[in-house]
């Protein structure tokens, strides 16, 4: 999740709504300086026992990211305890209980993505090995309760753990008990945006099928090759889901404001520390009647937290992020940027993408997701295919858009290599998840621990 690291006392007040449309507005840039932002998250547990440490214990959260340093990370603090890392390939932060994510920089093509990724795990995995602590690539812890887990000191996450129970059930297990994987785009215009963001929207589901990395829970199958997917069905109603209104005629960046705007508030920054604002309204704050702040009217910057207090399966900031897969290994952190960047950033592969799902209603496309967290690649579409075999043609359309993009290694390889994972989750019509079911009643004997010396980085 998104870190501050300063009070924005020099941020401009919000004078209307041109302020707020510009955030969006200030996202479009020509193709040519169009770049790639890879999100990743992974479980930290202690190798001797499997447990998740504590931000403070010896060897724990916090020294993990002090030790971090070596390597060039600058130290971002929060009332004073490191909370996050800055450097040249972007943040490390930390999500409620300690996983840890890199929020890669933005870069080119992906050959640059995929060298970061490698340089972070890296890193890390030297710095575990004198601490004695592993990382661990799957969708959802597969043996931790909540109360098994640490909570690590952001603000932020004080005020959502109090808020989410009283907005659904699962909203905890989302913060404390999952981790995905996201890419982060840009858009030429206001249209190319829209077009983006309903093919993103509408393949979503497909994402999840081909990452579902998440059937255990608390040392069990669960029911679900995505429990992580599911998880959002029931976190937050009102900041959660397909977002109907983004294949109504005319969407643009106006509807989603008005969007944004309805979604209840989290909080408000200031002065370095975070004031609960949980459930109130951000058009009264735009009023100067927010009662945590009376007669106050936000900063652009408050906007830009808000607008990442939503979770859409696609989210609009000043750039579209695309939020539907599973943490998992390596090559699938490769892979899910090589998805949509193949999808999204040649024109003709946008125009076949969109041709496939264009004809989808509403209710559908509200189908497909519900039941790919269940169903994974056998979920069926309205075509009456099975995703694994509508996958195929999709990943067919992605590599003939990396193709075009024509971006080369030293080694003279483009970009369409890291659809392999993919290509082979197709063939074989299981998700990774399957796999994993499949190790847990055979060689594993039912020994989900398994899991940590086989899914480990």
């Amino acid at each position: 999740m998104t870190t501050r690291t300063d009070s924005g006392k020099a941020d401009p007040p919000i004078e209307g709504r041109d302020d707020m449309l510009a955030v969006f507005a200030q996202g479009e840039k020509p193709a040519s300086d169009w770049r790639i932002g890879t999100e990743h998250e992974k479980f930290v547990y202690r190798r001797d026992d499997h447990r998740a440490p504590s931000y403070d214990e010896p060897g724990g959260i916090r020294d993990l990211l002090l030790e971090m340093a070596q390597f060039g990370w600058r130290p971002i603090e929060e009332q004073g305890k490191v909370i996050a890392l800055a450097g040249q390939d972007g943040t490390v932060s930390l999500e409620p209980a300690g996983q840890l994510e890199l929020s890669g920089a933005p870069l080119e093509h992906l050959h640059q993505t995929c060298a970061e990724a490698g340089r972070h795990l890296q890193q890390v995995k030297q710095v575990g090995e004198r601490l004695g602590v592993g990382f661990l690539g799957l969708g959802m812890w597969p043996d931790k309760s909540r109360s098994d887990l640490p909570v690590m000191p952001k603000g932020r996450y004080a005020i959502m753990l109090r808020h989410m129970p009283r907005v659904g059930t699962l909203g905890l297990d989302m913060m404390l008990r999952t981790c995905t994987i996201q890419v982060n785009l840009d858009y030429a215009s206001e249209a190319d945006m829209a077009k983006k963001f309903r093919v993103g929207l509408a393949l979503q589901p497909l994402a999840t099928a081909l990452f579902a990395n998440s059937p255990f829970t608390e040392g069990r199958p669960n029911g679900f090759l995505s429990y992580r997917s599911h998880i959002w069905s029931d976190t937050d109603p009102h900041r959660t889901g397909m977002l109907p209104f983004v294949f109504e005629d005319g969407f643009g960046y106006e509807r989603y404001l008005d969007y944004a705007l309805d979604v209840p508030m989290y909080f408000v920054f200031r002065e370095g520390r975070y004031i609960d604002a949980a459930g109130l309204s951000f058009r009264d704050f735009l009023e100067g009647r927010l009662e945590v702040l009376p007669g106050e009217r936000p900063r652009v910057s408050d906007f830009v937290d808000h607008l990442s207090t939503a979770f859409p399966e696609v989210r609009l900031k000043s750039f579209l992020e695309m939020r539907g897969a599973d943490g998992g290994p390596w090559n699938r952190i490769c892979a899910l940027p090589a998805f949509w960047v193949g999808l999204l950033y040649d024109g003709a592969a946008l125009d076949a993408a969109w041709d496939a799902v264009k004809h989808w209603s509403l209710d559908e496309r509200q189908r497909l997701r519900d039941e790919v967290p269940k169903l994974g690649l056998k979920a069926v579409t309205p075509e009456g295919d099975t995703l694994q075999a509508f996958g195929r043609r999709i990943l067919a359309i992605a590599e003939a858009g990396l193709n075009a993009r024509a971006r080369f290694n030293a080694a003279g390889d483009n970009e369409s290599g890291f659809l392999d994972p993919l290509r082979d989750i197709l063939a074989s019509g299981k998700s990774p998840a399957d796999r994993l079911l499949e190790r847990y009643r055979g060689e594993w004997g039912g020994d989900v621990t398994r899991v940590y010396a086989e899914e480990s980085f």
